[in-house]
């Protein structure tokens, strides 16, 4: 099977367990069309842009699509989204703006800016071809990268950087052939010594010991 089409079945299955159990939610494929439509360059990151590298048993619901719009691009996307979804409302943060639900916390769409590991990204992409749909990805070291990034993340609920370290075992587990000199690069631009860090993470889950985070 091709790499693409582990990609193309892995967003398949998270956006169609997403929809079964949180029915009004807006699935990847909606946004990277509206986003295609009018031309701007993105990434679909987040869960469902990672899934791929996991393997496509390990698709799960995700409420949340997490898009990387180029700086240029940011404020373009974020008024074309509420455009096309008039019941959201934007949040804005330093690093992402959150587009969620008028009048509660039910977070939907994430656009996030180009800073640091973010901008990088665009240098690092895997394209995966849906139907007629056509976008890119995190390449492989790229995804590990950005699950290291939430790993280590002090701002990050605890409950959730488990499941960013469950990806990041499961990401290893499922590919011998990782460039790890890049790894070391990316790591770095999460922070200065996040080279050796994710090393050694990938070194442990390859030698089956505990993650410690």
């Amino acid at each position: 099977m091709k790499v693409a089409d582990v990609h193309a079945r892995s967003l398949a299955t998270s956006a169609e367990l997403t929809r079964y159990y949180m029915p009004e939610t807006i699935l990847p494929l909606e946004v990277v069309k509206v986003l295609q439509k009018a031309k701007i360059p993105f990434i679909l990151a987040g869960a469902h842009g990672i899934f791929g590298w996991m393997g496509v048993n390990e698709a799960r619901p995700t409420k949340v699509v997490d898009v990387i719009v180029a700086e240029r691009y940011h404020q373009k996307a974020v008024k074309l989204l509420l455009e096309s979804y008039p019941h959201l409302e934007p949040v804005k943060l330093e690093v992402v703006t959150r587009l969620k639900r008028r009048n509660s916390e039910d977070f939907l769409v994430d656009v996030m800016r180009t800073r640091a590991l973010c901008r990088e990204a665009f240098k690092h992409t895997h394209q995966v071809h849906s139907g007629k749909l056509v976008y890119r990805v995190p390449s492989l070291e790229m995804a590990l990268a950005m699950k290291f990034g939430a790993m280590i993340s002090p701002t990050r609920d605890d409950a959730k950087k488990l499941m960013d370290a469950h990806d990041f075992i499961m990401i290893v587990r499922a590919h011998e052939n990782i460039d790890m000199e890049l790894v070391v690069h990316l790591g770095e631009l999460v922070y200065s010594g996040g080279g050796a860090e994710i090393v050694e993470l990938v070194r442990r889950v390859r030698a089956g010991e505990t993650l410690i985070l």
